[in-house]
């Protein structure tokens, strides 16, 4: 299809998707800051570089700070979670033009749906991790097949993922499958915390106990909520703590594609933490939190994760008092 498609949120996931199909052939717009879009004009065009596939040099992007004009075939929602409501707010999008969130968390579809009832509003899920690893350059570090929502809307664009080799798996159940992309997540904020790449930050067991115990807690909370996350990985959801909670060199043979991972990759929470913007701590631990609450439970490791990292300078912290203050 030939019909324009709006990246709205030209961060790192939005980069690296939208570049992935504008060098596929589609004809991919970018709606983001116009920091980035000065940085990757003086580093000479977009740089995308990948832990599977070829790297992809694009010299020059349709960039634009609003929405540009025309009408678009389908809208990649890539803001950050508390951003979505403002993002959508002032955008004039016809009746039924296809919306398909990539966010992290599992409240930013309907949301968005909210804002824009006119709009078809589809979850998605990306599982993958990209990181901004130079100016004009942005990496991915990890694999994983994008997911979304099944619906007539995507069909028609399903061959041009296949061509930027981003295929979606759709699945008609979304919100097993984003409640099992946010138990991954949970590792998230212990990221950032630790200052550290993923791999070597996976590979430190105070610092997995800490994850550990955030997903069992979250698990807890899913169960009296009677929500059964999707299987994302090899072992099922409910395994995932006991896994992290092993002993390093079992961990590093068992969980081999969980720590398939560049070197250099991060969460974006740990830029985010690094560069003093605000975190998507409450669309991860929050959104548990609150689950919890409608349960009549208590989630004292999720309240203490988003008071962390909602902190105007958040105190660093060792793995090991971490750990203590968690209960891990």
């Amino acid at each position: 299809m030939n019909a324009p498609i709006w990246v709205l949120g030209a961060g790192a996931i939005g980069l690296f998707v939208g570049g992935r199909l504008t060098a596929a052939g589609a004809n991919v717009h970018f709606i983001g800051r116009a920091r980035l879009r000065d940085e990757i004009a003086q580093a000479g065009g977009l740089l995308l570089t990948d832990l599977e596939g070829p790297e992809h040099r694009l010299a020059a992007l349709q960039w634009h700070e609003a929405a540009p004009p025309g009408v678009p075939g389908l809208v990649l929602l890539c803001v950050k979670s508390g951003a979505t409501a403002s993002a959508l707010a002032d955008l004039a999008l016809p009746s039924g033009t296809p919306v398909l969130s990539l966010q992290n968390g599992v409240d930013n579809a309907r949301l968005a749906q909210q804002v824009a009832p006119q709009a078809r509003v589809l979850a998605g899920m990306v599982p993958f991790n990209v990181a901004h690893v130079g100016p004009g350059h942005w990496h991915r570090g990890s694999s994983g097949q994008l997911a979304a929502q099944e619906a007539p809307a995507l069909q028609p664009w399903q061959a041009l993922f296949e061509r930027a080799a981003l295929p979606l798996q759709l699945h008609r159940d979304m919100s097993a499958v984003q409640w099992a992309k946010l138990l991954l997540n949970l590792n998230n904020p212990v990221n950032a915390l630790s200052g550290l790449p993923l791999r070597a930050q996976l590979l430190d067991a105070d610092w997995r106990a800490c994850t550990a115990a955030l997903m069992s807690e979250a698990l807890q909370v899913l169960r009296a909520a009677g929500i059964r996350p999707a299987r994302l990985t090899p072992l099922p959801p409910g395994w995932l703590p006991a896994l992290m909670r092993l002993p390093t060199p079992l961990f590093e043979r068992l969980a081999a594609r969980m720590l398939r991972i560049d070197a250099q990759a991060r969460s974006s929470m740990a830029d985010d933490l690094a560069a003093g913007r605000p975190t998507e701590i409450d669309a991860l631990c929050g959104a548990v939190l609150r689950l919890a609450q409608a349960q009549g439970l208590q989630a004292p490791r999720q309240r203490l994760m988003v008071e962390l990292l909602s902190a105007a300078q958040p105190q660093p912290l060792s793995a090991q008092a971490l750990r203590q203050r968690l209960g891990a």
